[in-house]
């Protein structure tokens, strides 16, 4: 039978992206902000609801250049409970993580923590709309606003995600996509920065660029961030079929929460109070009251070739490079540890069928 993954990337029919390939044969050109490129930035601006954008190689480089597009230094406030890539970013750009707890609920970044974690080396916030769902963006900006500190989302779950006040990634000084192949859009590789405003964008597309103005003027210590023509032609054709994507992950995720809603011990996490979700992923908790542990469960699944995610178990704050920090202490972070100790991600994609729901669904129930 064949193996069930958190995830399977979404990709057009590939009789509908051979014509891109061959604009870029007849074009020969690969990279460099090309006509794919372009007409991507303006697709996704537009779908988006955003008024900038800046396309990347992955998302990382991207977190990394907004860092260094903010001149960010000193330390950062962020979460533990997310990928690795969001406190590695700081530390490549030689900035201290600072770690605060997670909300009980959302399990994003609480802002009643991160007050008392600012010092007069904190120069900015680095929250995580984890799994997609908003942070309390309102709240997190006041605080900003307040100690004079930069806002920085790893908006990498985020995409197509909307509130009453519009697209979440119009929040903060700057928000950062991942179009990695886990993720509800992909380009096979990518990433992105959305900027409020045109200046911005213009200094964010010479660091991912070497620097470079022109061919002879080089205004800053710039990296290769750029996307290549191949991956911008993949995103224009994923755009098409991205809606259809969407309503089948909404239909999954319906279909799970109606049948775990009565099953003793297991919480489905709850949305932050989006208005459009992108069902990115699909969290499930193992609480007391359900016969076995979330590891037990984990392999239980795993035993019958379906292979959930314990995302985010360890805790960032956990691994060799950052537990030595005052702020990684578990003490300090008891929601997060103890979500860390609970979360399945179960399978999600538009391509999984019902019969494999119900395997998955069959397994948790106990069926």
């Amino acid at each position: 039978m064949k193996p069930i993954y958190v995830t399977e990337p979404s990709l057009p029919p590939l009789e509908e992206f051979l014509p891109y390939l061959q604009q870029i044969w007849d074009s020969k050109q690969l990279t460099n902000g090309g006509p794919f490129h372009q007409q991507l930035e303006q697709a996704l601006c537009d779908y988006l609801g955003v008024q900038h954008i800046s396309l990347f190689t992955n998302a990382t480089v991207a977190l990394i250049t907004a860092l260094q597009a903010l001149r960010i230094t000193g330390e950062v406030i962020t979460t533990p409970y997310s990928f690795v890539a969001t406190a590695h970013s700081l530390l490549w750009t030689g900035v201290k993580p600072v770690f605060v707890d997670v909300d009980p609920v959302t399990l994003n970044l609480d802002p009643a923590n991160i007050e008392a974690a600012i010092t007069p080396q904190t120069t900015a916030i680095m929250p995580v709309h984890c799994y997609g769902h908003p942070c309390d963006v309102e709240r997190i900006q006041q605080i900003a606003d307040t100690y004079g500190l930069k806002v920085i989302y790893d908006a990498a779950h985020a995409f197509g995600v909307e509130t009453a006040t519009g697209s979440i990634l119009n929040h903060g000084d700057l928000s950062v996509l991942s179009f990695h192949a886990t993720k509800v859009f992909n380009t096979f590789e990518g990433g992105a920065i959305i900027c409020p405003d045109a200046k911005t964008k213009r200094r964010i597309d010479h660091l991912k660029n070497f620097g470079f103005v022109d061919e002879v003027t080089v205004v800053a210590p710039g990296i290769n961030g750029k996307m290549s023509e191949f991956n911008a032609a993949l995103g224009l054709a994923q755009l098409k079929e991205i809606e259809s994507a969407i309503g089948k992950r909404q239909q999954i995720d319906a279909r799970y929460r109606a049948a775990f809603a009565d099953v003793a011990g297991i919480h489905c996490v709850p949305g932050a109070g989006e208005l459009v979700a992108n069902y990115a992923y699909f969290p499930i908790r193992v609480q007391p009251g359900y016969p076995i542990s979330r590891d037990a469960l984990y392999q239980k699944l795993r035993d019958q070739d379906i292979y959930g995610r314990r995302y985010f178990y360890p805790l960032i704050s956990d691994f060799p490079m950052y537990r030595g920090l005052p702020s990684a202490a578990p003490a300090l972070l008891p929601r997060a540890s103890l979500a860390s100790s609970q979360v399945i991600c179960l399978p999600i994609y538009p391509t999984l069928t019902e019969e494999q729901q119900d395997r998955i669904i069959a397994i948790v129930r106990e069926d």
